[in-house]
């Protein structure tokens, strides 16, 4: 909430005010402030941006950041250093098992454009740490090759994606990064749908199953085996269909007891909605689906009767699917 935030954003000044006095906090209430509202086009709220060396232009917006920690090593990476250079195997060991989660880039040399692109992603992940190196040492205490970037969570390696030198895009590694502050299937409840929806990945499919059912277990596992595949491009989301919480979700979808199991995705910039072809839910399918989806194949599924001739004749207007949304809102 925006109180949360605000609490979180005012925590980050204080602790800032000691290490970093240069950097001053503000906030404005744009209900009263509407000529600033629309200097900086403010849709959102809250809206956190930094401004750089007393210039009102382009600002840099800070997206996603809840927590006071965060916002600070958020500033402090678009100030300083966004990464830590490893000279030793001590120095990663530190930052590998300081936190939940670390990222390292393993580089040939710390002067080339995936070095460039993996210290601006550093800068717009602020929930974990970021190191690299070019140390022999290094490279063979962990048997990486180089030019590798590795996720390591809780202290072990989950992820090695090679960094091709310019073909890397900043936004890619951003979206497969932040995805690993979810776990690869997500079930969705109240706090982790804050979780899932600031991850910058705009596919997410949706299993909708009883947890309690017979067959859950052979699904769920199905269903993960899939997710390995598509992370950092589809967010793997878990409906309980037995959780009344989750009501809203289903009539959302216009799913019905009669259609679960039910998979599927959403575009959350076109919100577009598309149904899996397939009724079993096996790896297969489920991969089959996401790649034509993202291939551009797969067809909008619309969960409506056609409209009738006659829907506008009568004093009560007749409305289905296809224009319930165009007629009421």
């Amino acid at each position: 909430s925006s109180q949360n935030l605000s609490e979180e954003f005012a925590e980050a000044a204080r602790q800032l005010k000691k290490e970093a006095p240069r950097i001053q906090f503000g906030k404005i209430d744009v209900t009263y402030q509407p000529d600033l509202r629309k200097e900086f086009n403010i849709h959102e709220f809250p809206t956190v941006k930094f401004f750089v060396d007393g210039s009102r232009e382009d600002p840099i917006d800070c997206k996603g950041v809840r927590q006071a920690s965060a916002f600070i090593t958020w500033v402090k990476r678009r100030t300083g250093p966004s990464t830590v250079l490893i000279n030793s195997t001590d120095q990663a060991e530190a930052i590998i098992n300081a936190d939940d989660l670390a990222v390292i880039g393993f580089f040939k040399e710390l002067h080339n454009n995936s070095v460039d692109v993996f210290c601006e992603t550093a800068r717009d992940v602020p929930e974990m740490s970021f190191g690299m190196t070019d140390s022999e040492d290094v490279h063979a205490n962990y048997g990486i090759q180089k030019n590798s970037l590795v996720v390591f969570k809780k202290g072990k390696p989950v992820h090695n994606e090679v960094l091709e030198d310019g073909r890397q895009n900043k936004l890619d590694l951003t979206r497969l990064i932040k995805t690993f502050t979810l776990d690869l299937v997500t079930e969705y409840n109240l706090e982790t749908s804050v979780k899932i929806f600031d991850v910058p990945v705009e596919n997410h499919i949706l299993l909708f199953t009883p947890t309690n059912s017979n067959t859950f277990n052979t699904i769920y596992e199905n269903y993960r085996s899939a997710a390995v595949e598509f992370r950092g491009k589809i967010i793997f989301v878990l409906v309980d269909t037995n959780e009344t919480r989750n009501g809203r979700i289903f009539e959302y979808f216009l799913i019905r007891d009669i259609d679960v199991p039910a998979v599927r995705i959403l575009n959350l910039t076109s919100h577009a909605k598309y149904k899996m072809p397939a009724d079993e839910v096996t790896v297969e399918n489920l991969k089959e689906f996401c790649q034509s989806y993202l291939n551009g194949k797969a067809k909008p599924h619309l969960s409506s009767e056609e409209i009738p001739e006659d829907w506008d004749k009568m004093p009560v207007k007749v409305l289905v699917g296809k224009n319930f949304n165009r007629i009421v809102f």
